[in-house]
């Protein structure tokens, strides 16, 4: 994983706020909340309150009391009880929606100025005329450029309502341009790859389980089935989670009708299966599925289940351990309390949640380096997490937190330290936009992702000039050698892909490299 591991952490902090929606059964009669300090005797919290109130000698705002009282007291309970203020609810939502309103485009900022990275084909900008390339000046009334803009000042900027209009002064070329954008809605694709590694076999990244994941799925799969896969990588690494139904419509594809999906239970809760309901459209196809540290809540549950039902070969590293399910509760204000109703198992009854005390490798690193050569999790007999049997093969697996792979693929953590003065930041990926749009011309000629690794080179040009970019920003790049600077010349045919085709360009190159897809092509042939 050396060409994708430095990004997992990224899009998992991304995705794992809306992975806390694992389990929400989004019904439309939620329990509705009489006031956060309600009952028929008044609690000493409510009299506090009062108190403050009434006979503190200054003003306070009791409100920020209040958040900050519910805070510490979830805050004892479980790691994934959340209290969502009334001020943020939308945007920990706006994940699971599969869309936002907006103008639909990326931007980067770069010295103090917001550039257009990528315009959404047909979208909102697109439509206003905007290119690639371009740098806002202003939007509406306000400059925002050379006064110290910020990614969330510039969101606010642009996000409204649909149908909305905002006006934008653009300089392009060197020239001043102005332009008119009505907003729209915009989608968030839970689906980034989906394409055919070769004749029989197909790759799918699923990055969220959102409320357009399982028809996002089934697009992809129909359409790779009608390009003749036989075969299924499914990657959901990096994936946080998400919503429950989504995960078992999903699960539902690869399993014969009737088959036990997961069940939920808790104290005061009754326990709940769920259950494939119906032919699946890949019963009968080998797949392997993929898996690492940040894949976590629905993926897990998933992964669980075609483990337990030995319908998929899992590859990769231990998963998440996220196993509670939370159920949203509104409260009087408008906030949100997420609270932990139940507890996930898989359909051999293994418990998905790791111990709350304890970090993600539960076992000791020394149990994971025993994988180091990618031999499967049932040949180590000194695994201390409880072993369980699959429903079909009777083949072991362990209990104790997440999932954990069959064949287990190392972080290989050797060449890190070296690499991420560079990696760290966004140095390399401002660098390559520039080049990007220097550039755009000699890129034209490339009709593909595969024909663009074909024929493209990176060049010790291309190496001086990262290297004079990142002295900009007093990065040291005389660590790296020459070995990195290989790893370098694919990571920037990697990300210039990405800045072409979008992700699936980046998973198109990157997975010619990758291990555990690597891995998952040999476990196929």
């Amino acid at each position: 994983m050396k060409k994708l591991q430095i990004w997992w952490p990224v899009l998992f902090a991304l995705t794992l706020v809306a992975g806390m929606w694992i389990g929400y059964r989004l019904r439309k009669n939620i329990p509705q909340s009489q006031g956060f300090f309600a009952g028929n005797r008044t609690s000493s919290l409510q009299e506090v309150m009062d108190l403050i109130k009434t006979r503190y000698v200054d003003s306070v705002n009791t409100d920020s009391l209040a958040e900050e009282a519910i805070e510490a007291m979830v805050s004892k309970l479980d790691p994934h009880t959340l209290y969502i203020p009334y001020s943020k609810t939308e945007e920990v939502n706006e994940d699971l929606k599969g869309n936002f309103e907006g103008i639909g485009v990326e931007y980067l900022i770069i010295n103090d100025t917001v550039n257009a990275v990528n315009v959404l084909e047909g979208g909102p900008s697109d439509k206003a005329g905007i290119k690639v390339g371009d740098k806002f000046v202003k939007v509406g009334d306000s400059i925002v450029a050379g006064n110290g803009i910020n990614p969330e000042r510039i969101r606010k900027l642009l996000r409204g309502e649909s149908g909305s209009t905002v006006k934008v002064e653009l300089r392009r070329n060197n020239q001043s341009v102005n332009t008119t954008i009505t907003r729209g809605t915009i989608p968030k694709y839970a689906i980034d790859a989906a394409y055919m590694m070769d004749a029989t076999t197909g790759f799918i990244h699923l990055k969220i389980f959102s409320r357009t994941a399982y028809e996002e799925f089934m697009a992809a799969l129909e359409k790779l089935q009608k390009q003749g896969m036989k075969k299924l990588i499914f990657d959901i690494r990096g994936n946080g989670g998400g919503i429950l139904e989504e995960a078992v419509d999903i699960a539902d594809e690869f399993l014969d009708s009737t088959r036990l999906v997961l069940y939920t239970e808790g104290i005061h809760t009754k326990r709940r299966d769920y259950a494939s309901k119906r032919p699946g459209l890949f019963e009968k196809g080998e797949v392997v599925l993929i898996i690492d540290e940040f894949s976590a809540s629905a993926s897990e549950v998933l992964a669980g289940a075609l483990q337990d039902w030995d319908r998929a070969t899992i590859v990769g590293r231990r998963s998440f351990g996220k196993g509670l399910v939370q159920e949203p509760f509104e409260l009087s204000d408008g906030s949100q309390i997420r609270l932990t109703v139940s507890k996930y198992y898989t359909p051999s009854g293994r418990n998905i949640q790791k111990p709350f005390q304890t970090d993600h490798n539960a076992y000791g690193d020394e149990v994971y380096e025993r994988f180091h050569n990618g031999q499967a999790y049932k040949q180590d007999t000194s695994h201390t997490g409880k072993v369980y049997r699959t429903k079909l093969k009777n083949r072991i697996v362990y209990g104790g937190g997440g999932i954990s792979p069959d064949y287990f693929i190392p972080l290989d953590s050797g060449r890190i330290t070296g690499r991420s003065p560079l990696y760290s930041g966004t140095v390399l990926s401002k660098y390559l936009y520039e080049y990007y749009v220097n550039h755009i011309s000699s890129f034209s000629k490339f009709k593909s992702a595969a024909e663009f690794e074909k024929g493209f080179t990176v060049t010790d040009d291309n190496w001086n000039e990262i290297k004079a970019y990142a002295k900009r920003d007093s990065i040291n790049t005389s660590s790296i050698d020459s070995v990195d600077k290989q790893e370098l010349a694919q990571r920037f045919k990697t990300l210039m892909a990405l800045q072409i085709w979008r992700q699936q360009g980046f998973y198109e190159i990157a997975n010619q490299t990758d291990k555990s897809v690597q891995k998952a092509r040999e476990i196929l042939k």
